[in-house]
């Protein structure tokens, strides 16, 4: 079905859950594709009982919805390839930390934000 991911991959961390949406897996594949090295995800479909969804008070995130994933990253060179990749792409969500990337695809308004 994807050439570089499984649904699996994909499964809520806390209760195994998936409802991870499947052209979202088909866009990351295609990032996965253009940025030439592979990808660890290190959280995608976050259930709505989910310690991190169940405290957010205006509803399920990205991850609750089931367009986002969180990317490993080991260097700066990773960051920089997944970022200007994925702005290319057209995903409208970034989210940019230490040891890993966040990408969506909100249908609200694109933002890229950094974690402390």
């Amino acid at each position: 079905m994807f050439k570089y991911f499984t649904l699996e991959e994909f499964d809520c961390q806390e209760t195994g859950e998936n409802g991870i949406k499947e052209e979202f897996v088909a866009a990351l594949d295609t990032l996965r594709e253009k940025c030439g090295f592979s990808f660890r995800i290190t959280s995608g479909f976050r259930s709505p009982r989910h310690s991190r969804e169940v405290k957010k008070p205006n509803g399920p995130g990205q991850h609750g919805k089931g367009c986002a994933a969180d990317i490993a990253v080991n260097n700066g060179r990773e960051r920089y390839i997944i970022v200007a990749n994925a702005l290319e792409l057209g995903f409208s969500g970034i989210g940019i930390a230490k040891t890993f990337v966040h990408v969506d695809i909100r249908q609200t308004t694109p933002v890229i934000w950094t974690y402390k």
